[in-house]
């Protein structure tokens, strides 16, 4: 059987969909590549936010011709958004390419791959439009007791900087009963995360006219027995509703965590991003949820260097990011992606001013994530214990696990009391900007998703290592 491996960019959309692609290789007679193995084929699902995606692709590319020339049974397959954007271009530039699909058709490809085998000729299949949900694709998914749903696909935004609208499609709402019918499919398996996925979440319910309807999912999911922990990502300010707060606050699996994107903190830079709505309303958002849920942790995403970005637009970020005091922030430098409206706009900030702007803001946004991880020492914290996340430091019988407002946790092990996929609670005994580090269990909570994973290893034998999906760093012979 021939074997691969799944290399991934982008968002947590993107890893979801590469577990459908490992799923369909799967099902169609394919095995995941071992380390220290060579693969029969690698599939690069890949990313158009940023320029740097479009370098490690082609990088990466270049770095498996000499294997292609070699073996010509060796293919490559290339899909996500920015195979949809480039089309073309990815064979003109990397002409040994068996395959290129896109975000609309990932189920093509094990036929595209059979054809490009037969024909002995590259195949490029561009979808411009869904034709089938993807959630009716088989899944081999990256935990046992962790798990994507998707409630959307696609985007009806219009912001100035991206171009995902334009290679995923307008917004795609999937029908309530299915995704519940999924949850609790899911959790009859040993799953007992779920999260919540969409490039705009909280607009669900727009296909059908109701703008109650995320915040019923979430009451929805509140009535699974067996489901522990539910999360959503990723939400926009300007549907952010009193509903979905209440909903947070009242139904008990819901996790007291908010990942909302800012982007700016600058009005003027706000609308010129056409974001649809202003720092005062960013602001009364938080002041809403942290009132419902006061132990909640919110993080956000913020860009720095947008075209017309002066320094008193940069302050103004400051100055809202200071207010705010995020947990975590994901700050990005601008990155000018063609066929945005963005890319062509007058006042292009410079490099150097972009890099300056993004270490200022990350040193103070440091600080800040500290000083809010010192509040909780001495706390006691549930976590649910990973499976791969993070470091395993072997010399401290440490392990990791994420609290329910998503902070990473080491926490002691040295009693070897839990096992990835139960639910600790720990005291806080330190913390960093990016981490908190915990004692051993005050208590565990043996739950099915640990039973789950033990099953699942146990079935993997001496093969530990095609838990979740193998990166091609991994592949050291390559």
């Amino acid at each position: 059987m021939p074997t691969f491996v799944v290399e991934t960019y982008g968002c947590q959309m993107n890893v979801h969909d590469s577990e459908r692609i490992t799923g369909l290789l799967l099902e169609a007679g394919y095995t995941q590549a071992l380390a220290d193995t060579q693969p029969d084929l690698v599939v690069f699902n890949t990313c158009a936010v940023r320029e740097n995606a479009d370098n490690k692709l082609y990088g990466n590319l270049s770095f498996l011709a000499p294997r292609k020339k070699s073996d010509p049974n060796f293919q490559i397959a290339v899909g996500g958004c920015m195979a949809q954007k480039d089309k073309d271009l990815i064979i003109k530039k990397a002409p040994y390419v068996d395959v290129v699909f896109g975000t609309h058709n990932i189920g093509s490809l094990p036929v595209l791959l059979e054809r490009a085998r037969v024909e002995e000729a590259s195949q490029v299949e561009i979808k411009e439009s869904l034709e089938h949900f993807p959630s009716t694709l088989p899944v081999k998914r990256d935990s046992a007791f962790s798990a994507w749903v998707s409630v959307s696909v696609g985007c009806n935004n219009t912001c100035t900087f991206c171009i995902v609208p334009t290679l995923r499609g307008i917004e795609k709402d999937r029908p309530a009963h299915e995704i519940m019918q999924e949850i609790r499919a899911l959790v009859d398996q040993g799953v007992i995360e779920i999260t919540l996925l969409g490039q705009n979440v909280n607009a669900y319910g727009v296909d059908f006219g109701d703008r109650l309807a995320f915040s019923k999912l979430l009451k929805e999911c509140g009535k699974v027995d067996g489901l522990e922990r539910v999360r959503f990502m990723s939400p926009h300010p300007r549907d952010f509703t009193d509903d979905v707060i209440e909903a947070m606050a009242e139904t008990k699996n819901v996790m007291p965590h908010l990942h909302m994107p800012l982007q700016s903190g600058s009005d003027k830079i706000l609308q010129s991003m056409r974001r649809s709505y202003r720092r005062d309303r960013y602001l009364g958002i938080l002041e809403k949820v942290r009132d419902a849920i006061p132990h909640a942790a919110i993080t956000t995403d913020i860009i720095v260097g947008f075209p017309g970005e002066s320094d008193a637009d940069f302050e103004q970020t400051i100055d809202l990011v200071k207010q705010a005091n995020f947990s975590a922030a994901y700050t990005f430098q601008y990155s000018k992606r063609p066929g945005t409206p963005a890319a062509t706009m007058p006042d292009q900030v410079t490099t150097e001013v972009m890099s300056e702007r993004y270490n200022q803001l990350h040193k103070i946004q440091q600080e800040i994530s500290k000083n809010e991880n010192v509040k909780i020492i001495g706390n006691r914290v549930q976590l649910l214990v990973s499976s791969h996340e993070g470091r395993h430091d072997l010399d401290l019988n440490r392990v990791n696990g994420r609290s329910t407002d998503f902070r990473l946790t080491h926490f002691d092990n040295s009693a070897k009391r839990a096992r990835p996929g139960d639910l600790v609670e720990v005291v806080v005994t330190e913390a960093f900007a990016n981490h908190i580090v915990a004692g051993q269990p005050v208590s565990v909570k043996k739950t099915r998703g640990a039973e789950a994973h033990a099953a699942w290893m146990e079935d993997k034998g001496d093969q530990k290592i095609l838990l979740g999906i193998p990166s091609l760093a991994s592949l050291k012979t390559l």
